[in-house]
């Protein structure tokens, strides 16, 4: 179940694999996340010194939340995932001009977990081509059922 997605990272982005990774978050950002407050649309993910940093994903603090927490929309967030997987994409990330994009934030048994797309940018006449093969796909299956 999806809890916030990036839709604009398909329309950015070749995906070429997908990853699943733990957030280290405070205790009013699971709140905040539970209650569907949280944004992920411009953010990115960096590797900062072998470990996997979250930037500007957006996390809505709750009127409710503790008076003697100081909370941070925008913070920077620490991503968890084995050490041999942060390998593999620090190697890729640097060597071949691939990127790291959050696709979405979801439940995972019980547990809030972003997934983590290995991606390549599209120039603009990729973009282009990807959007008219969309509405090939819809005038299709328009046609299809008509018949």
């Amino acid at each position: 179940m999806a809890i916030a997605e990036n839709r604009k990272a398909f329309h950015d982005y070749f995906i070429e694999e997908r990853y699943e990774a733990g957030l280290v978050l405070e205790g009013w950002e699971v709140k905040a996340i539970r209650a569907g407050r949280a944004q992920i649309g411009d953010a990115y993910v960096i590797v900062d010194k072998g470990a996997l940093w979250l930037l500007g994903a957006h996390i809505s603090p709750l009127l409710a939340a503790s008076t003697h927490v100081k909370a941070d929309p925008t913070r920077t967030r620490k991503l968890l995932m084995r050490a041999e997987e942060i390998r593999r994409l620090v190697g890729k990330v640097e060597q071949r001009g691939y990127t790291l994009v959050p696709l979405d934030l979801h439940y995972s048994r019980g547990r809030i977990k972003l997934q983590v797309a290995l991606a390549k940018g599209k120039l603009k006449h990729d973009k282009r081509a990807s959007e008219r093969e969309k509405e090939w796909q819809r005038e299709k299956t328009r046609l299809l059922r008509r018949r």
